[in-house]
Order: structure tokens, then C-alpha cells, then sequence
């Protein structure tokens, strides 16, 4: 078997360029057993860095490529979260009206909970994935290859209730309110929506909506799950996502989504700068509509990051045009915030973590 450390792919590479010191970064990360592979992509505006490190296959070696697919996780909640926008600007609905307005007794509570406390996790709706076996973050045996529908993960959630504590919680149920309310007020599945207002219009052709599809389009990296031993997790219904992390894409693709979101290419400059009003979370970041924010030593950055078993996703950009997307694989421990902060803090700070 090659080294797990094997030599880093790169399609651009220049000194001191936007992705100087990612990859030994990434190389440490393999090395200390935080990741079987990790991408990543990082561009300045006019010059842009691509590289993978570890092995595609820890059974069959191989390298995996930059431009490999894989499991996004929540980052999917900002693509739902820009059509949900856009149908705000389209006066189909208004973000401060309950939900109640638009799927009357979906909801519990539904009269007093806003289409804006779904996108930014203020609703204190519970999440069904923190229910044992509901979450794709977590071995689920053969499970995993089941197929669910976005009521039956509501009927699950809506069983409980979150204590009256009023601090933030973050809930995967708010986005599967979400995707049925795209669906009602379109007619169209949420996924034909995210294709017809998104991926098609920017040419976004490795992102895909997966539905019940256990695979993972090739070329990618395979995903797995210590058990304390590695298993391979990449293939699963990921259906239990649904609107709330089901998708698939590659760090180029969701680059250029972000670009074209924080751009001002998706929404109106109004609904942007609601997506980009933060809750304070007490989580390390701030929560908007569908977006989270960091803060840097040098300033914030946005986007979002996502897991599902096998998989982490971080998808950065700074108001400058420095952007970060990643995908790591993690390995018998998860890579620690200090690790992916760090190269974040490289990337747009131009310094050492």
C-alpha cells in the first residue's frame, strides 16, 4: 500500500499564490490520522489553486482527484436558502409572515414561527436527526440504504420538544419545512427548483440532487466511518437529508455557487443582505439566512459547512474574493476546528493558524 502521504495533486500552482501552504496543511491532517483524503480549492480572484491529498482507496491506494465529487452535507441548506430568497423576490413569499400562511397545521406552532426562523434555526423546532438512528452523520448498518419522505422525518421531529431555554439551536427540521415549502409554492420538487434557478443557470454540471441514489458520481474519494476499524460509508440513501444536506458536488462547483451568491448574482441586493444578518449562535459563527459567518483575524469570511457520514465540506469566501472550499474525509478522528481554521486563516489572512 502507498503512504497515506502521498504526493499532492495540484492543477495551478504559484508561489505565494492563493493556495500557498494548504496542501502540507492538508498533508499533516492525513498524517495525524484526521482524514483519508482531503480537496481543496482556494482562488484570490485571478489565480486559483486545486489539490488532493491521502488516497482515493484505502484498500486500492490510488490518488484522488481535485476535481472528485462528494457528499455535501448542510451546504445544501444554502442552495435551499437562495430559492427560498428568490422566491421572496419574486413576491411569491415574505419572510417575516408564519408559516402558517403558506401549509396551514404542517407546522406546530406554525402561526407564531416565520419563514425567516426556519432559514437562520430560530423556529426551536427539534431536530429529528438528534433521535437515534435519524442521523446521517452516524453508522446506520444496512439502515442506511433505506429510503425516507419529509413528512415522515417531521412526524418524528414534531413527537418532541425542545426545552424552553431560548438559546439558538441549530435543526435540520427547519429545512425539510423548507424544501416542501419551495415545493408548494413552485409545484416542482425542491431538487428541480435548485436545477432550474441554480446549477443550469451557472453551469453547475457536478452538482447533483441525489433523491434515493446511493452512489457517488466518479470520480470521488470513498467516505468511512471508525467502527473503531474503517468502514466504508460512501454508498447510502441520503433521502434522510432530504433538503437539509442531501446534495453532491465538487469544490469547483460549489465555488462558484458561493461566488455568484456572496456576488450578488442570485438575489436581490435585499435579499442578500438578509441572508447575510447573523444570529448569535454561541456556536463560533453567525447564523443568517441559510449562511454562516466567521470571523477571521483579517475579517469574515461566509459560507457554510456541511457533514455526512464520510464526508466534511467547508466553503468559504471573503468580500475580497479569496475563497476556500474544502472536502475532507475523515479518517479514525474528525479534523479539529484548529486544523480547518488554520488553513482558513492561510488562505485569507495570509498567515499561520
Amino acid at each position: 500500500m502507498q503512504t497515506m502521504m502521498n504526493v499532492l495533486v495540484a492543477l495551478t500552482v504559484a508561489a505565494g499564490g492563493p493556495g500557498a501552504g494548504v496542501g502540507p496543511e492538508l498533508e499533516k491532517i492525513v498524517a495525524g490520522k484526521g482524514a483519508t483524503a482531503a480537496l481543496a480549492r482556494a482562488s484570490d480572484g485571478d489565480r486559483t489553486w486545486s489539490g488532493a491529498v491521502g488516497v482515493r482507496d484505502i484498500k486500492r491506494d490510488g490518488r484522488p482527484s481535485p476535481g472528485g465529487h462528494f457528499r455535501i452535507g448542510s451546504v445544501t441548506k444554502t442552495f435551499v436558502a437562495t430559492v427560498v430568497l428568490q422566491l421572496v423576490d419574486e413576491g411569491k413569499v415574505r419572510l417575516d409572515e408564519p408559516i402558517d400562511q403558506y401549509m396551514p397545521g404542517l407546522v406546530p406552532d406554525g402561526k407564531r414561527i416565520t419563514v425567516r426562523h426556519l432559514l437562520n434555526h430560530t423556529s426551536h423546532l427539534y431536530d429529528y436527526m438528534s433521535e437515534p438512528g435519524y442521523s446521517t452523520n452516524r453508522w446506520r448498518g444496512d439502515a442506511r440504504f433505506r429510503s425516507y419522505q419529509p413528512r415522515e422525518l417531521l412526524k418524528v421531529a414534531f413527537a418532541k420538544k425542545l426545552p424552553d431555554d431560548d438559546k439558538w439551536h441549530y435543526s435540520n427540521t427547519n429545512y425539510v419545512v423548507l424544501g416542501l415549502l419551495v415545493e408548494k409554492l413552485t409545484g416542482r420538487t425542491y431538487g428541480e427548483e435548485v436545477e432550474r434557478r441554480i446549477l443550469r443557470p451557472l453551469g453547475l454540471r457536478h452538482t447533483v440532487v441525489p433523491g434515493d441514489r446511493a452512489g457517488v458520481p466518479s470520480p470521488h474519494a470513498k467516505g468511512y466511518e471508525a467502527m473503531p476499524h474503517l468502514v466504508d460509508a460512501t454508498r447510502m440513501n441520503p433521502s434522510l437529508d432530504w433538503a437539509a444536506g442531501e446534495m453532491i458536488s465538487t469544490t469547483a462547483d460549489l465555488e462558484r455557487f458561493m461566488s455568484a451568491l456572496l456576488g450578488g448574482k442570485l438575489t436581490s441586493a435585499a435579499s442578500l443582505r438578509a441572508m447575510r444578518t447573523t444570529v448569535e449562535t454561541r456556536a463560533g459563527f453567525g447564523y443568517g439566512l441559510g449562511l454562516q459567518s466567521y470571523t477571521l483575524p483579517c475579517g469574515k469570511v461566509w459560507g457554510h459547512s456541511g457533514e455526512l457520514i464520510g464526508y466534511q465540506t467547508f466553503a468559504f469566501r471573503a468580500d475580497s474574493g479569496k475563497a476556500l472550499t474544502m472536502s475532507i474525509n475523515p479518517s479514525t478522528r474528525n479534523p479539529s476546528t484548529q486544523e480547518v481554521m488554520g488553513i482558513a486563516i492561510k488562505v485569507f489572512c495570509g498567515a499561520a493558524g
